[in-house]
């Protein structure tokens, strides 16, 4: 018989649902990942089925139960983390989305952006939400969808239709949905909307009616652990355990990688690269194309980060794998890009939807440069992989400019931090320590330990940071030279990319 109660983690990345079980130790249990579809109606089009995705997570949650031999009731709490920005919006007395949900890299809205920037707006949209004004973030999405999915708009004056993030919409339906789910999310996802405002914390008036979204249709903003409990699992017989932990992924890795401490910094290789630093309680607001964003919310106590958002990173993998079939498993790209000695002169900019932090150049294109009769698939996935390194140097300079802090070591997780040839670039071409944890799923960790503190499962932050521990530190060993000329031919490359579709 169990005795002992666990921690629950929903993750619900870009590509997939990771349902994940953790001890008092933050020992990995039990784990079950589902991938869903990913959808491109239009070039630079992006979209997920939401059914799709709530009904992964519902058997990610059984499978992962089964396989550890739990019961729901085993868990003593559940946290959420969720790809950011992308955007669900759903008839509340059918529980049925009206369209499919716009991925955050999706790039339909750009037409808004630019009519905002016409309007004079970015800067007041940077002043309130610490923001840029972009395609990236959820507001845009929500006008998109009004003004383009038919009697949007009147649904809405009628109170019928419900905004989220994808983890409102995970929460809304593991609450019950229909049967009185509950609306909700926390200021880590609301921060990402460009309809929050930093300082106030709460939604704000002006821009809601800039972007033309209707109040009543967003969720009630919450800290990211709330020992008052969001809502609990529904079951039939009762309730299950509570749901109390909620945080937008990135956010989720900088509170898993126990980076408590302002100047703390990681970085997470998944479908994009995200960089994170920890700036406490201070709103900084940066002039080198990153953007101010909420950390975490533990309680009252807010903490906000610097962010350096990279669209593309392992997707790019993904797209030898899927597109080009360089290889059959991502894992494969380590060991054929070790197979030859250097990138044999060859860089790519993987911009397949535009750059991001800190370029934010909506027009840029995927670009390989440098090749050569010599030249073959290794080389082009080693500069593949590297590609990833070089977009992280490009935010972590400007990270150090903004914050005026300069990094002695940078934490690594996520999927790709897995690639060790992959971390030691990155340790060579930023020079400074890589430091990659025990458990490499850290948006998941940072879940649990949010749900865990609201219910005191753990005590306390110092509690957390001794469960976390060291599996690999990178440390450099190129020479200045080398990593001078590498950095002057990927900058050359970046310039070859940008503007390359017209703005008409």
């Amino acid at each position: 018989m169990v005795t002992e109660k666990y921690i629950g983690a929903i993750d619900q990345g870009t590509t997939g649902t990771r349902f994940m079980i953790f001890d008092h130790e933050s020992n990995l249990v039990s784990s079950h990942y589902k991938e869903h579809q990913q959808i491109f109606p239009k070039p630079g089009w992006v979209e997920h089925d939401p059914l799709e995705i709530w009904k992964n997570t519902d058997f990610a949650i059984h499978k992962a139960l089964q396989s550890a031999k739990l019961s729901i009731d085993d868990l003593k709490a559940i946290g959420i983390t969720n790809q950011r920005e992308t955007t669900v919006v759903w008839n509340k007395n059918s529980g049925i989305p009206i369209c499919n949900a716009i991925v955050w890299q999706c790039t339909r809205t750009n037409d808004i952006c630019e009519s905002l920037k016409r309007e004079g707006l970015e800067d007041e949209i940077k002043a309130r939400t610490g923001l840029v004004t972009a395609t990236y973030f959820s507001g845009p999405k929500i006008q998109w969808i009004l003004d383009n999915v038919s009697k949007s708009r009147s649904k809405v004056t009628n109170q019928q239709l419900l905004f989220g993030n994808i983890d409102t919409w995970i929460l809304w339906n593991l609450t019950g949905g229909i049967k009185g789910g509950v609306h909700v999310t926390d200021f880590s996802n609301a921060s990402r909307t460009m309809l929050m405002n930093l300082k106030t914390l709460k939604w704000d008036d002006e821009l809601l009616e800039i972007l033309k979204v209707p109040r009543s249709m967003l969720p009630d903003i919450r800290p990211s652990s709330d020992s008052n409990i969001y809502g609990y699992v529904w079951k039939a017989e009762g309730k299950g355990p509570p749901i109390c932990g909620d945080l937008g992924d990135q956010q989720a890795a900088l509170f898993g990688q126990t980076c408590f401490e302002s100047g703390n910094a990681k970085n997470t290789y998944g479908t994009g690269n995200f960089l994170l630093m920890n700036t406490g309680k201070n709103i900084v607001q940066s002039k080198s194309g990153l953007i101010t964003t909420v950390g975490y919310g533990v309680g009252n106590e807010i903490t906000y980060a610097l962010e350096g958002s990279i669209a593309i990173s392992g997707a790019a993998v993904q797209w030898l794998r899927d597109q080009l079939g360089f290889f059959s498993t991502a894992k494969e790209s380590e060991e054929l890009a070790s197979s030859v000695e250097d990138n044999g002169g060859v860089y790519f900019v993987p911009a397949f939807v535009g750059l991001f932090s800190p370029h934010w150049d909506i027009t840029a294109r995927g670009t390989v440069v440098g090749l050569t009769r010599g030249s073959n698939k290794a080389h082009i996935t080693r500069a593949v992989l590297e590609s990833i390194a070089f977009q992280s140097v490009d935010v972590f300079d400007a990270m150090e400019v903004d914050s005026k802090v300069k990094l002695s070591n940078l934490r690594v997780d996520g999927g790709a931090s897995k690639n060790s040839l992959l971390m030691q670039f990155q340790a060579d071409i930023l020079g400074i320590e890589c430091i990659r944890p025990r458990i490499e799923e850290t948006t998941a960790l940072g879940a649990a330990y949010a749900a865990g503190l609201a219910v005191g499962y753990w005590q306390d932050l110092r509690e957390l940071k001794e469960t976390w521990a060291v599996d690999r530190i990178f440390k450099p060993s190129m020479s200045e030279d080398e990593r001078k000329k590498h950095l002057h031919y990927w900058n050359k490359a970046v310039t070859k990319a940008k503007a390359w579709v017209d703005p008409s």
